[in-house]
C-alpha cells in the first residue's frame, strides 16, 4: 500500500472511529441526563374517568425465572385505570397456577386470564396475542414480556408520554411529530450464577443500553426491543407490515396484529410500521424494563445473540454488516492502526488506554440505569464477564451471519427476506383455526 493510500485510509478510519465514539457517548450522556430523576406523574392520584385506560397485556409460557414477581409488579402500578390480560396458548401451562394465584391476592385488580392461542403466523408469541389483543378494554395497550419487571410508577410515566396530558408537565417535551409508540430500556439482572447469563446481563446493561439509548436520541429511523412496549390499537389496527407508507388506497390480506405473525422479531417489525407506515414516532421512558435472566449457559448465550443476527440481517442489513466495526475490539484495532500510521504512538500502549476508556463509560451506563453503581462485591466477576462478551461478538457476529436458520422454544425457523420467517420443517405455513379461550375474570 502506498504512503498516499495509506494515510487515506487511516483518516477515514480515523473520521469511523470518532463517529462510533462519538455515538457511545452520545447514548451515555443521554442515560446520565434521562434516568437521573424519575418523576411521580400526576396522573397517579387522578380520578379515574380523567386518565386514559390502558389494557396490559402479558403473554406467558412456562415458568420463567422470578414470575411471581415480574407479573405482580404490573399488578401494583400507581394508576387509577387499568386492566390486565394473562395470556397462554396451552390449558397445561405451568405458568397457570402463578397467574390464578395473582388473581386472588389482588382483587381489587381488574385482571383477567386468556387461555387459548389463534394462529395467524409462525411467531408463537404472536399467535398468543391475539385473543387478549381483540379482548382488551383500553386503546392504549402496554405489551411486558413475562421476564420482565417495571416500577410502580412506570405505567403512569410511559402514558405521559404516549398520551401527554394538557397540562404542562416536566417530562413531557413539545414533538414534533405524534408519539406512537413508547419503550423502555432493559435493564438484565441475573437469578443464577451462570456464565451464560453473566455475559448477557454485561452485555444488555453495557454497550446495548449505549447504542441503544444513542439510535434513539438520533431518531433517524426505528430501533426497538420489544421487552416493554405501548402503543395504541387504533394504530397498531392500520398496519400491513409492508413498510410502506399507508395511503387511503393502501390494501392488504391481513391488517393489524395478526399481518405480524409472519415475523420472530414482530416487536421491531411493529415499531418499524409505526415509523415508516403512519409517520409515527417511539420515544424512550425514563424507566427500564428490568429483564430477569435465568437458566442460561454458555451455549444458551451464544445461540440466542446468534438468532437475533440472523433476524436482523434481513431486516436492517447494513447496520447488521458494519456492526463488528462499532465493538470494542475491532473499534479498538481500527484505532490503533490510525493513531499509529497517522502519529506513530505505539498501537501496544494505545488499545489498553482504548479498551479502559471505553469500559469506564460502559460501567457508568450501568450505574445510571440501574441507579448505583456495581456493588465492590460483584464488579469484578462483572468485568470478567464484560470483557468475554467483548471478545466474543465478532465470532458471534460471523456465526450468525454465515446462516438463516434459527432455534426458537424447541422449533426451527428460516429467515427469510425482510424478515419473514417460516417453519423449516414445513415448505410453507398456513392460518389455522384458533382454538377455544378460558376467560377468568377477576375484580371488576
Amino acid at each position: 500500500m502506498s504512503s498516499t493510500i495509506r494515510f487515506w485510509a487511516a483518516l477515514v478510519a480515523l473520521v469511523w472511529y470518532s463517529l462510533i465514539w462519538s455515538v457511545g457517548l452520545l447514548g451515555w450522556r443521554t442515560a446520565l441526563k434521562r434516568y437521573r430523576v424519575r418523576p411521580r406523574s400526576p396522573r397517579a392520584s387522578s380520578p379515574a374517568e380523567e386518565v386514559p385506560g390502558v389494557s396490559i397485556i402479558r403473554p406467558l409460557k412456562g415458568l420463567d425465572a422470578n414470575l411471581f414477581e415480574n407479573l405482580e409488579s404490573t399488578f401494583t402500578q400507581d394508576y387509577p385505570k387499568f386492566e390486565i390480560l394473562l395470556a397462554v396458548a396451552d390449558g397445561d401451562d405451568p405458568a397457570l397456577p402463578v397467574m390464578r394465584d395473582l388473581v386472588a391476592r389482588h382483587p381489587a385488580v381488574d385482571a383477567s386470564i386468556v387461555i387459548g392461542e389463534e394462529v395467524v403466523g409462525v411467531n408463537p408469541k404472536v399467535n398468543n396475542l391475539i385473543r387478549p389483543y381483540r379482548q382488551a378494554k383500553y386503546d392504549i395497550l402496554w405489551v411486558l414480556d413475562s421476564n420482565v419487571q417495571v416500577a410502580h410508577g412506570t405505567l403512569a410515566r410511559a402514558v405521559d408520554v404516549l398520551h401527554p396530558p394538557e397540562s404542562a408537565h416536566p417530562f413531557t417535551k413539545k414533538k414534533k411529530h405524534r408519539i406512537g409508540l413508547v419503550h423502555h430500556v432493559p435493564l438484565a439482572f441475573t437469578t443464577k450464577e451462570l456464565w451464560g447469563a453473566r455475559i448477557e446481563e454485561a452485555f444488555l446493561n453495557t454497550n446495548h443500553a449505549k447504542m441503544y439509548l444513542a439510535i434513539n436520541t438520533l431518531a433517524v429511523d426505528s430501533c426497538v426491543v420489544g421487552k416493554s412496549n405501548m402503543y395504541r390499537r387504533s394504530d397498531i389496527d392500520r398496519l400491513t407490515g409492508t413498510l410502506r407508507p399507508s395511503t387511503p388506497s393502501s390494501t392488504s390480506d391481513q391488517l393489524g396484529l395478526p399481518a405480524f405473525g409472519r415475523f420472530l422479531a414482530e416487536d421491531n417489525m411493529i415499531a418499524s410500521a409505526l415509523w415508516h407506515e403512519l409517520g409515527l414516532r417511539h420515544d424512550v421512558s425514563c424507566d427500564v424494563a428490568r429483564n430477569a435472566i435465568g437458566e442460561m449457559d454458555f451455549s444458551t448465550y451464544v445461540w440466542r445473540r446468534v438468532r437475533w443476527i440472523r433476524v436482523r440481517k434481513h431486516m436492517v442489513t447494513a447496520a447488521t454488516l458494519v456492526e463488528p466495526f462499532t465493538e470494542s475490539v475491532v473499534a479498538g484495532l481500527l484505532g490503533a492502526w490510525t493513531i499509529h500510521t497517522l502519529t506513530g504512538f505505539p498501537s501496544w500502549l494505545f488499545l489498553p488506554i482504548h479498551t479502559a476508556l471505553w469500559l469506564l463509560v460502559d460501567l457508568d451506563v450501568f450505574a445510571k440505569l440501574a441507579g448505583d453503581p456495581i456493588p465492590p462485591s460483584r464488579r469484578w466477576s462483572f468485568i470478567r464477564a464484560w470483557v468475554c462478551r467483548e471478545l466474543l461478538a465478532l465470532p458471534i457476529w460471523t456465526l450468525g451471519i454465515l446462516g438463516d436458520e434459527v432455534t426458537w422454544r424447541g422449533r426451527r425457523y428460516r429467515v427469510l427476506r425482510n424478515g419473514e420467517t417460516r417453519r423449516s420443517d414445513e415448505p410453507k405455513w398456513t392460518r389455522l383455526p384458533g382454538a377455544n379461550a378460558e376467560i377468568q375474570l377477576g375484580a371488576e
